[in-house]
């Protein structure tokens, strides 16, 4: 959304942007439900939380936010695991966390641009997903419209591993569809 706000203002603008695929993200602040522990990591007592992080936490939280069906590989919880933990990301998770708050911050900015965006535009959404999935839909639909919207109904949060082929196909098709658009 940054992107897209910076390349609206041509002072800002530092690459062209042609076209955009959303995935499940927090678009809107008053729709976004961040987890109980995002809560926590970005309050004053983050700093010492996240050095009570561990392997067992992430698949917790991880499960939760996956769709039933669809639940992280052990494979995958590493690969998350060794990311949060490469360079000592773990302790500086809840500063990365700031995006929440910075949603709320730059609202305006970031939802204008969506609504006001030139862009060929698409989402994929996990339906299932309790941090930004149907709910969120529903409200993208009422601020920006009924652009190329695919819902999948048992996806979590992460449509893009929970089911690649799927969102692939997808992508590739919002993108024909928009290239159609262009030559008619």
């Amino acid at each position: 959304q940054e992107l897209l706000a910076r390349d609206a203002t041509p002072s800002e603008r530092r690459i062209a942007v042609s076209s955009i695929c959303l995935l499940n993200g927090g678009l809107f602040p008053e729709t976004h439900r961040a987890r109980t522990v995002q809560k926590l990591l970005i309050g004053p007592a983050g700093p010492l939380l996240v050095r009570l992080m561990n392997r067992r936490a992430l698949k917790r939280n991880m499960h939760a936010i996956f769709g039933d069906r669809t639940p992280p590989r052990p494979d995958e919880l590493d690969n998350f695991w060794a990311l949060i933990e490469h360079n000592g990301g773990r302790l500086v998770m809840h500063r990365l966390l700031q995006y929440i708050n910075d949603r709320i911050l730059h609202r305006e900015r970031w939802v204008g641009a969506l609504q006001k965006a030139q862009h060929k535009t698409g989402l994929i959404n996990g339906s299932a997903d309790p941090v930004s999935g149907a709910h969120m839909v529903t409200r993208y639909r009422q601020l920006v419209g009924d652009t190329a919207i695919v819902e999948l109904p048992a996806i979590g949060h992460y449509p893009q591993l929970e089911s690649p082929d799927e969102v692939l196909k997808h992508v590739l098709r919002i993108f024909a569809s928009m290239d159609d658009k262009d030559t008619a």
